[in-house]
């Protein structure tokens, strides 16, 4: 029996956005107008290799007796007991409203499987309701946004998670699921040689010409005793340079593929690397920043090795860009090798286990709180007007990238150095080298304590 999905939530939040992000195309009316959407609307939604329906619902209002609000509601509350699961949508920038909280006891009550989804998450200004969208007693909310298509791949996986029939814990945990690994980079540096040392078999079309793969191309793998969904996929050019129709469907193509990886292998050609001030260098970076910006983990592959003159100062010149231009991720791990006759592939298979395990990292509360008193004792924050600025109190809100809440005084008064300065502590004291860290600050006391 197929799955149906209901997008529900107060109006204005993004719910059909997000069903025309699911069902691929611009079915529901989109406007900044509350009610817009009055009368539930199905489709045929597809995410990942998942196939569902989808029900796109009008705002959740209080509304009296017989008024049309009323109506839609009722209309609302049908798709809720037709569904299978909800999608509970909220707005992380305008954080939990009275109105959110009233209709999280009204789905509570019900029998409904609920999944919570924060929307609006692009950017720093949509972290502002992630942390408090915890009380709402959903478990942990899923982190996306509709409109820019970020957090599919987290979004797909809490939809499998949570759909009836879904394995449980016990069931689940006796194997891992897939790991998502996908091999990006310029058109002609080796991706689909790469992929196909990794198969052990021409699985995947290669040759001289740049362009050969033009769709992201999935094949589900092993290693080790790991299953592993490898995706091969087109070249990636400066946008100005792109102008054949076919090429933009490609690119879309792998960029989408980096949304839904677990780990992203960035391919270069080792025997162009220079001084990563020309304009190839800066599209290696501009990629491995994409991989970064959607949160995925992020392994380079530096092919061609065995035709670099001086490994020792191309590699140096590598570590040295990447430490620079990606600040915000230091020591993103390096892999010389030949994808033609295949030396170094173990190692880098070894750096994306490691990177996905880091990538998945937890940090308990307890410790968090104990290392931001040792280092806020070493190098206190600023004073502002005269009065230091307080961090109370951090936990950690997500892994796939790891997410960190810090309840702070004045949080639009930290600087970015500061900011800087405490990710770069956790990356040392927790060990998380090479992954994205995300730190939202948030405004007041320690939410957990009494009183």
């Amino acid at each position: 029996m197929a799955l149906t999905v209901a997008i529900v939530g107060r109006p204005n939040v993004g719910k059909s956005t997000l069903f025309n992000r699911l069902v691929g195309r611009r079915e529901a009316l989109v406007d900044d107008t509350p009610g817009v959407t009055r009368d539930r609307r199905v489709g045929k939604a597809r995410l990942g290799d998942l196939d569902f329906q989808v029900i796109d619902t009008a705002g959740l209002e209080d509304a009296g007796a017989g008024s049309l609000e009323a109506r839609m509601l009722a209309q609302t509350e049908r798709a809720v007991a037709d569904a299978d699961l909800v999608l509970f949508l909220i707005d992380a920038r305008a954080g939990i409203t009275p109105l959110d909280s009233h209709f999280a006891n009204r789905l509570r009550r019900g029998h409904a499987r609920v999944v919570l989804v924060a929307n609006k998450c692009e950017g720093s200004g949509g972290v502002a309701g992630f942390a408090e969208a915890y009380a709402l007693g959903f478990g942990e909310p899923v982190p996306i946004s509709a409109e820019h298509g970020e957090g599919l791949a987290d979004l797909y996986e809490a939809i499998r998670a949570a759909a009836p029939g879904a394995p449980g814990e016990a069931e689940a945990g006796a194997a891992e699921p897939p790991l998502s690994l996908a091999i990006v980079g310029r058109p002609n540096v080796g991706k689909s040689t790469l992929a196909n040392q990794l198969l052990g078999e021409e699985r995947l079309l290669t040759g001289p010409e740049p362009g050969v793969t033009r769709d992201a191309i999935a094949v589900d793998w092993s290693y080790q005793g790991r299953a592993i969904k490898l995706v091969d996929t087109a070249g990636l050019r400066r946008r100005a340079r792109v102008a054949d129709r076919i090429e933009k469907l490609s690119v879309a193509d792998s960029l989408r593929a980096v949304q839904y990886a677990h780990v992203v292998i960035v391919v270069i050609d080792a025997t162009e690397v220079g001084d990563f001030g020309s304009e190839l260098g800066k599209q290696d970076l501009t990629i491995a920043r994409r991989v970064v910006e959607e949160g995925r983990a992020l392994v380079i592959a530096a092919n061609k090795w065995d035709a670099v003159a001086d490994p020792r100062a191309v590699r140096k010149r590598l570590v040295e860009s990447l430490e620079r231009t990606l600040t915000q991720v230091r020591g993103v791990p390096v892999i010389p090798l030949s994808a033609r006759d295949g030396t170094g592939v173990d190692r880098l298979m070894k750096a994306v286990f490691d990177i996905e395990r880091l990538w998945n990292a937890r940090v308990a509360t307890p410790d968090l709180n104990r290392w931001l008193a040792e280092i806020t004792d070493r190098h206190p924050p600023p004073l502002v007007s005269g009065r230091r600025i307080r961090l109370r109190y951090m936990t950690q809100v997500n892994i796939r990238p790891p997410t960190f809440a810090l309840w702070i005084s004045k949080p639009a008064d930290l600087p970015q150095s500061y900011l800087r300065y405490l990710v770069n502590g956790l990356r040392d004291a927790f060990g998380l080298e090479g992954v994205p860290i995300r730190l939202m600050l948030r405004k007041g006391k320690n939410p957990y304590q009494a009183g």
